[in-house]
């Protein structure tokens, strides 16, 4: 893994980070765990110190249970007023990898990810056809209430009366999607960054194997039964033993063209790159080179792990914390 400076990997847009490292038996080998909470440049001079104290607690607990982040409970909606979510895992150590797309009645979408790595034939399982998938194989589905909040519903009138106030239809509504990056912010509280959500995870075991997974609820106001990169293995997902284990975070449509996940592994296994440049190359020089700036993050992992044997818990939000 890159060391404990985190810039050069995201720096194209600064994310909610936190990072478990630790070593088991003296044998073992010593594992990381890295996880974000989603992509968006943060300030602190738009941060209260309350809201800043919530994300840093938050990002010490199981996200997908945190309606501060945009995946299972409070989740973004679509312009219909549902919520569709994505999921994917994979397995570092076989390529194994399961994922989900566009389910709605599923409360934490990376658990149906890995019954789909782990219980089916396929790679990508999506709506209705995830959900048959889940019942039967003992997934309880819950209701469209279970994912409300108010932040985010009212997120969703915010971003539909801009798009009626700007003439803006359909696909018109702009590349990029209403809200900016995966999801607008966290809510309506002052200070709020502007857009962010997402979560992932990269982690390394104690017998030397990486996985990673990444969950989101997409963007406010999308449309047609869109489908972001999260669920994509290569796009915003991936993991081999050999290279690397990243999640994504940003706009689903570049990751997607530019399989940047994939790309980064590529660089490390076809042109023998140290994991810090390929990131960084991926990132800072092609993603905004062909995007603008702030339009996304990654985290990466790989099998040196992070040497710490305090099992410290470092939880980062600013680009510029060390």
């Amino acid at each position: 893994m890159c060391t404990s400076r985190f810039r050069p990997v995201f720096a194209a847009a600064a994310a909610l980070l936190v990072l478990v490292p630790g070593r088991g038996r003296a044998q073992d080998h010593p594992i990381a765990i890295v996880m974000h909470g989603g992509a968006g440049t943060i300030l602190r001079a738009n941060m209260t110190p309350a809201l800043e104290a919530r994300y840093r607690a938050r990002m010490t607990e199981a996200l997908e249970a945190s309606p501060l982040f945009n995946a299972g409970k409070g989740a973004v909606f679509t312009a219909d007023g549902h919520n569709e979510l994505d999921a994917a895992i994979m397995d570092g150590a076989t390529l194994n990898a399961g994922g989900v797309a566009a389910v709605e009645h599923i409360a934490h979408p990376i658990r149906l990810a890995r019954l789909v790595m782990d219980s089916s034939r396929h790679v990508l399982l999506m709506g209705s056809g995830a959900e048959e998938f889940a019942l039967e194989h003992g997934m309880r589905l819950v209701p469209h209430s279970y994912f409300f909040t108010q932040e985010r519903w009212d997120q969703l009138q915010k971003a539909l009366r801009d798009e009626r106030e700007e003439g803006a239809l359909g696909d018109t509504a702009g590349r990029r999607g209403s809200g900016g990056g995966r999801g607008a912010s966290a809510g309506s509280e002052a200070g709020a960054p502007s857009h962010f959500g997402t979560v992932g995870c990269a982690a390394l075991d104690r017998y030397g194997h990486l996985a990673a997974g990444t969950s989101t609820g997409g963007l406010t106001a999308k449309r047609y039964g869109r489908v972001g990169d999260s669920p994509l293995i290569g796009a915003g997902t991936y993991a081999n033993d050999s290279t690397v284990a990243e999640s994504g975070t940003g706009i689903g449509e570049d990751y997607m063209r530019m399989d940047l996940t994939k790309e980064v592994s590529d660089l490390i296994a076809y042109g023998g790159w140290p994991l810090r440049k390929a990131a960084d190359y991926e990132v800072n020089q092609k993603l905004v080179r062909l995007y603008g700036k702030n339009t996304g993050g990654l985290i990466a992992l790989d099998r040196q792990g992070y040497i710490d044997t305090s099992g410290r818990l470092v939880v980062k939000i600013y680009a510029d914390e060390e």
